[in-house]
């Protein structure tokens, strides 16, 4: 079955990218712009048809697809040219693939979301014998956590990542009626409580049967804790607190599809699989969105830092940057994120093996 797994995360992988590609098109036609290929997976050509200015082309690997646009690499004299359109339908585009990623994960988890019958709240309904912490300096039952070291709490998952990350102490937000409450320095961790397998915070919360509105909203706050467990990894490689074994590339992620289905599959059959790698694919759908948008070369997010440097310029020199000096940018990034692709693959296959 992991055979199985792994070739439907291949094709994940390669939906994803061709939404993110079709995201561009739609954006490029929709305002103008002349799109020379629109291709669904990479390589060799295996069909293709001329429909107008356009080619539409279907390629032998199912990894990803592109959106070729007249203008986008080089400078055209063609007047329906990416770089002959105003800045403002320029950054529509480029940001458009990304839009297409994240409503993907969105959608994805309001199908997920759909089959929930009941969720657990952020609510504390109950302590554990002997929780050290109870009273009106510190916790009671009905509180609502709403924040952790300064971090906002909207679901339960959220509670659990950053109660993970506090140190000996942490500081809680908590609605308490009408009002809300401070605590600082709590020393709200881990420990052993009696008739517990494994270390607890000691605490019980509220669970609620889920609405039509909950339903929406765990889908909204899904989407959105995806965008800040992104930004809280990418602090982390910042600071030095993940390295090079912390990432995973694709080699990585397949294998963690696989997994999933495997676990998915071993405690609830073939929908438990599919829960599971639908799942996994809704993060890895907003994680493309997000990590598309940084501001380096050769991603959207380094094209839109180029629109934004050429408005800045043309505003001083009253000239345009060319096109092809983007492209050189560009292919010098490319390069570079080959290079990291291919170590963290390296790394990847080297986990695999135990080292």
């Amino acid at each position: 079955m992991m055979i199985v797994y792994i070739l439907i995360a291949i094709l994940m992988f390669g939906i994803l990218i061709a939404v993110h590609e079709f995201g561009h098109f739609v954006a490029a036609k929709s305002l103008g712009v002349k799109v020379n290929e629109f291709a669904i997976g990479m390589g060799p050509r295996l069909l293709h048809t001329q429909r107008g200015e356009t080619e539409y082309t279907l390629r032998l690997f199912p990894i990803g697809g592109f959106c070729a646009m007249e203008g986008e690499s080089e400078d055209s004299g063609d007047p329906r040219a990416f770089n002959n359109k105003p800045a403002w339908r320029r950054f529509i585009i480029l940001v458009a693939g990304a839009f297409m990623n994240f409503l993907t994960g969105v959608l994805i988890f309001l199908i997920l979301n759909a089959g929930t019958g009941s969720f657990v709240t952020t609510t504390i309904d109950r302590f554990m014998d002997g929780f050290p912490l109870q009273g009106e300096e510190g916790l009671l039952p009905g509180d609502r956590i709403v924040g952790v070291d300064g971090h906002a709490i909207y679901l339960k998952t959220d509670l659990d990542l950053f109660l993970g990350r506090a140190g000996d102490t942490v500081d809680l937000v908590v609605e308490r009626g009408a009002e809300r409450v401070t605590l600082n320095d709590l020393p709200l961790q881990l420990r052993q409580y009696p008739g517990q397998e494994t270390p607890k915070y000691g605490l019980y919360f509220v669970e609620k049967t889920a609405t039509l509105g909950d339903k929406l909203m765990l889908t909204w706050y899904n989407s959105i804790d995806t965008v800040r467990i992104v930004w809280v990894s990418l602090g982390d490689m910042v600071t030095g607190q993940v390295g090079l074994r912390d990432m995973s590339g694709v080699v990585g992620i397949v294998g963690m599809v696989g997994q999933a289905g495997e676990a998915g599959a071993a405690a609830a059959g073939a929908l438990g699989a599919l829960a599971n790698i639908l799942y996994f694919t809704a993060l890895i759908a907003v994680n493309l969105a997000v990590m598309n948008l940084l501001p380096i070369p050769a991603l959207d997010g380094g094209q839109i830092l180029f629109l934004l440097v050429d408005k800045v310029y043309s505003l001083f020199s009253r000239k345009h940057i060319s096109q092809k000096y983007l492209g050189y940018i560009n292919a010098a990034g490319f390069l570079c994120l080959i290079g990291l692709m291919v170590v963290v693959a390296f790394s990847d296959v080297m986990k695999l093996f135990g080292r």
